[in-house]
C-alpha cells in the first residue's frame, strides 16, 4: 500500500482533467466579487451599527466584525450563503450534536452546511426559524483571511460534481456490499454446524467475522454519511441497522463525534480523533498541555513503540466500544441500548450452544480485537501523518485537503479501506457514494495543483 501525502503530486494532464473556471451567477447564487444578489441588485443598505436603513431588505444587516463576536457555545452564529442564523438555542436538537456548530460559530459556514446536508430542501425549513440577518452588501462572502478565487472555485468544482451526478447512489453497489456481510456470517454459523467448534475451526470463524465486521464498519459509515439513498430518513434507518444491530455500537455517538471530525479534521481540540490524552499526544500543543501537568508516569518518547501493544488492539473492543455506551447511558438513549443490546442477543443465539456464555463472550471480545488494528490503520493513516494545528479559521477545501492524504488505488486498497484510500476526495464530498471518489480525483487534484497543495 504506497501511501501518497495528500495524493496531490500528480501534475495536471491535458486528457481527462477537466479546467475549473470562475463563474458568477445572479439569483441568489454565487457571485464573483463574493457580494449575493438578487434579480442582478444587491440587497439593501445598512448603517454602522448593522441595522437595516429606509428601502433596504426587512432583514438586519451584519458586518463580519460583528459576526465574529458571537462564537462562544452561549452565543453562537453562523453565515450561510450570505444569511445570518442564530444557533444557539436550536443546537442542542442538531441531529449532527450540538459541537460541530459550535465550531463553525462566527464563521462563514456555507461549504461545510453544503458538503454535510443531504436533503438541502428540508434543512432550509429549519433555517427559516433561525434567521436573524444576511450580510451587508459591502461585506465579502467569506471571512477576510480567506481566499476567494479558492472559494469560488472549489464551489465550481462542487457543481461539477452535482452536474456529473456525483453524488447520486449506486444501489446495487452497496445491496452487494451488504450480502458480503450477511453471507459471512451465514458462513461462519454453517461451518459451526457442519465441522464443529474444534480451534482450528474457531480461529478460522474469527477471522471470517473480522471481515465481516470490518465491511461492517465501512458500510456504517457509507450509512453515517447519508450516500447510499436519496433520502436521508433511509439512510439513518440503514445506518441505525447497521451500526446497532450489526456492530453493537450507538449510531448517534458515533454522528456526534465524527462529524466533529469532519468539520474541522487535525484541528486541536476540536477534532475529538486526533484529542487522545493523556495516553498518547499528537501535534505541538498537546505535548506542551500535558507536558505542564507533569504526568511522569507516561513516558511519552515511548508512545510510537506501546501505540502498536496499546493503542491498535483496544482501540475497538475497549475504547469505542466503552465510549459508546456510556454516552448512550449518559444521554439516556434507551432506543440506541436496545440496537446495541440486539447485537449481543443475536450472537448469543448464534453461539452459545457452541462456546457457552463465557465462550461467546471471548469469541465476541476476540472479532473485535482482530478488527482494532484495521480500523485503526485505515483511520489513521489519512490524518496522523498530516499537518496538526490549533483554529486558524481556513477554507473548506484547504482545511480539508492539508490534513488528509490518499493511499494508492489499487482494487485491494479499495476493498480493504472501504474506499476510504480517497480521503481527500472524501472529506471534500462526504455525501458522495464511495464508488464515485476515483471520478473526481483528478479535478481535486488538479486544483490542488493550481493553489500548490501538492
Amino acid at each position: 500500500m504506497g501511501l501518497r501525502m495528500k495524493d496531490c503530486e500528480d501534475k495536471r494532464k491535458a486528457n481527462g482533467v477537466h479546467e475549473i473556471k470562475s463563474y458568477g451567477q445572479a439569483n441568489g447564487k454565487w457571485e464573483s466579487n463574493g457580494k449575493a444578489v438578487t434579480n442582478g441588485q444587491p440587497q439593501g443598505k445598512q448603517e454602522a451599527n448593522g441595522k437595516p436603513v429606509a428601502g433596504s431588505s426587512e432583514l438586519p444587516m451584519y458586518t463580519w466584525e460583528e459576526i465574529k463576536k458571537h462564537n462562544l457555545q452561549t452565543d453562537q452564529w453562523l453565515v450561510i450563503r450570505r444569511k445570518v442564523y442564530n444557533v444557539t438555542k436550536w443546537a442542542d436538537k442538531h441531529p449532527g450534536g450540538s459541537r460541530v456548530l459550535n465550531h463553525y460559530a462566527g464563521e462563514d459556514a456555507t461549504d461545510v452546511f453544503m458538503a454535510m446536508h443531504l436533503d438541502q430542501a428540508v434543512v432550509q425549513k429549519y433555517l427559516k426559524t433561525l434567521l436573524i440577518g444576511e450580510l451587508a452588501p459591502g461585506e465579502p462572502s467569506q471571512e477576510q483571511n480567506k481566499n476567494v478565487q479558492l472559494v469560488e472555485d472549489f464551489r465550481v468544482l462542487r457543481k461539477t460534481v452535482e452536474d456529473l451526478n456525483l453524488l447520486e447512489p449506486n444501489l446495487l453497489f452497496f445491496f452487494t456490499h451488504l450480502i458480503q456481510i450477511l453471507l459471512l456470517e451465514a458462513l461462519v454459523w454453517f461451518l459451526l454446524r457442519s465441522f464443529g467448534n474444534g480451534w482450528l475451526m474457531t480461529i478460522f470463524i474469527s477471522f471470517l467475522l473480522t471481515v465481516s465486521q470490518a465491511q461492517a464498519s465501512f458500510l456504517q459509515h457509507d450509512t453515517g454519511h447519508l450516500s447510499i439513498f436519496k433520502k436521508s430518513k433511509w439512510n439513518h434507518l440503514m445506518h441505525k441497522f447497521v451500526m446497532g444491530h450489526i456492530k453493537g455500537m450507538s449510531p448517534k455517538w458515533w454522528n456526534y463525534r465524527h462529524f466533529q471530525h469532519h468539520a474541522k479534521p487535525n484541528i486541536y481540540p476540536k477534532d475529538p480523533d486526533i484529542d487522545m490524552g493523556p495516553l498518547f499526544v499528537l501535534g505541538e500543543s498537546q505535548p506542551v498541555k500535558y507536558g505542564k501537568k507533569k504526568i511522569k508516569y507516561i513516558d511519552y518518547e515511548k508512545q510510537h513503540l506501546y501505540f502498536y501493544a496499546v493503542g491498535l488492539p483496544l482501540l475497538m473492543p475497549v475504547y469505542f466500544n466503552m465510549q459508546s455506551i456510556q454516552v448512550s447511558f449518559q444521554r439516556k438513549e434507551w432506543g440506541e441500548l436496545a440496537l446495541i443490546s440486539s447485537f449481543y442477543i443475536r450472537y448469543f443465539i448464534t453461539y452459545r450452544s457452541y462456546y457457552g456464555i463465557i465462550g461467546t463472550v471471548l469469541l465476541i471480545y476476540l472479532v473485535k480485537l482482530l478488527e482494532s488494528p484495521w480500523i485503526a490503520l485505515v483511520t489513521q493513516m489519512s490524518h496522523i501523518p498530516m499537518r496538526m494545528s490549533k483554529e486558524e479559521n481556513q477554507d473548506w477545501f484547504s482545511t480539508q485537503v492539508l490534513a488528509t492524504c490518499n493511499v494508492k488505488q489499487s482494487f485491494f486498497n479499495d476493498w480493504f479501506s472501504g474506499h476510504l484510500n480517497f480521503q481527500i476526495e472524501h472529506h471534500l464530498f462526504p455525501t458522495m457514494p464511495r464508488h464515485n471518489y476515483y471520478k473526481i480525483a483528478p479535478l481535486v487534484r488538479s486544483l490542488c495543483a493550481k493553489y500548490g497543495m501538492d
